[in-house]
């Protein structure tokens, strides 16, 4: 190979990527296979299937079992980071979600809210000593019938205990309009932002193909006197969102 050239796997899914962007192959459509790829670029089947690969990891497409290779059909959620958790939307009791999915439909299939001793890292943040009760709400959201976010949330035991923020649906406005009822409504919110691979547990959970990356969203919320009152640990699937974020120049 020629230095400097790219790979021929890398060229095919350019093409393929091309094709997908100008519409040649709309959502739900089926790429040609490894076979075909084979005999129109006359290449090894482990170049097509490399090719192929390039797209999955790039969340463009996604494999069914026995059909073939498909283009995603599933419309990526646009995260407006800032103005999500801002006072006058939780305030208002809407949830922090409402800006993100427009008109379409959200369910949280999975929540478990429980009380366990702090881990180290969340004790940290959250100013307690390492063990000292926190409550922990596990979430998992499906959006459009894909889940998209698994979402861990610790607060203070002693701070929420007996609220609303330790039922299941903690009301209209969300655990955030619940906390200012308790006289610490958060005035700042912090977020961290990283990507990794998937553990095996996270994959399967959120339906995630070999290859596809998730992005991680640590948030944590602080009262005005700077107290950290919660931290919410997201994995989201690369693939179904765009990150916003607006600042001021």
């Amino acid at each position: 190979m020629a230095s400097g050239r790219r790979p021929k796997y890398q060229l095919i899914a350019d093409a393929l990527r091309e094709a997908i962007h100008t519409g040649r192959y709309g959502p739900g459509d089926r790429l040609p296979g490894e076979n075909d790829l084979m005999a129109e670029h006359r290449v090894a089947r482990m170049t097509a299937r490399q090719a192929l690969g390039v797209l999955q990891a790039e969340g463009l497409t996604e494999t069914r079992k026995g059909a073939g290779v498909f283009v995603r059909a599933f419309r990526p959620v646009r995260r407006q980071g800032i103005g999500r958790v801002a006072r006058a939307e939780w305030g208002s009791g809407r949830s922090v979600w409402d800006g993100d999915i427009e008109d379409r439909h959200l369910t949280v299939d999975e929540i478990v809210v429980r009380e366990e001793p702090a881990p180290e890292r969340i004790a940290a943040v959250l100013g307690l000593d390492a063990g000292e009760p926190v409550c922990v709400r596990s979430r998992r959201y499906v959006l459009d019938g894909k889940p998209v976010l698994l979402a861990t949330s610790y607060l203070p035991g002693a701070l929420v205990a007996g609220s609303p923020v330790t039922w299941p649906d903690p009301g209209p406005g969300g655990i955030y309009a619940r906390l200012a009822e308790l006289g610490h409504a958060p005035a700042r919110f912090r977020e961290e932002v990283r990507a990794r691979m998937p553990s095996q547990e996270e994959a399967g959970r959120l339906g995630l193909g070999s290859g596809v990356p998730v992005v991680l969203v640590c948030r944590t919320a602080y009262t005005e006197p700077a107290r950290a009152v919660e931290v919410n640990e997201m994995v989201l699937d690369s693939a179904a969102y765009i990150l916003e974020y607006g600042f001021e120049a």
